[in-house]
């Protein structure tokens, strides 16, 4: 929905006609295209949630445990150590 007022007076049955078609055409188009997006984004989000159902896993669960933020914090610290580590050769050859 564009928003845009167009004016049929004086315009031939066929010509409307016409026109019509054309914007069913690229109506039915931008469907096929947002249909396309929802039906990938939604396989996505079940291929990241396929494991934490079949263990029956409740993220939101788990993360309201005192342990969650120790672990967060933990793997935050890991991230950091491994980023520096793989960067470890190139501070003796510069």
């Amino acid at each position: 929905m564009t928003g845009e007022a167009v004016r049929t007076e004086g315009l031939e049955p066929r010509t409307e006609i016409e026109r019509l078609r054309a914007r069913v055409v690229m109506l039915e188009t931008q469907l096929a295209e947002v249909e396309a997006w929802a039906n990938k984004a939604v396989a996505e989000a079940q291929a990241k949630t396929y494991w934490l159902d079949r263990w029956h896993l409740d993220l939101n669960e788990l993360m309201r445990r005192r342990s969650a933020d120790r672990i967060r914090a933990c793997t935050h610290g890991l991230r950091a150590l491994y980023r520096n580590l793989r960067h470890f050769p190139r501070w003796f050859t510069s």
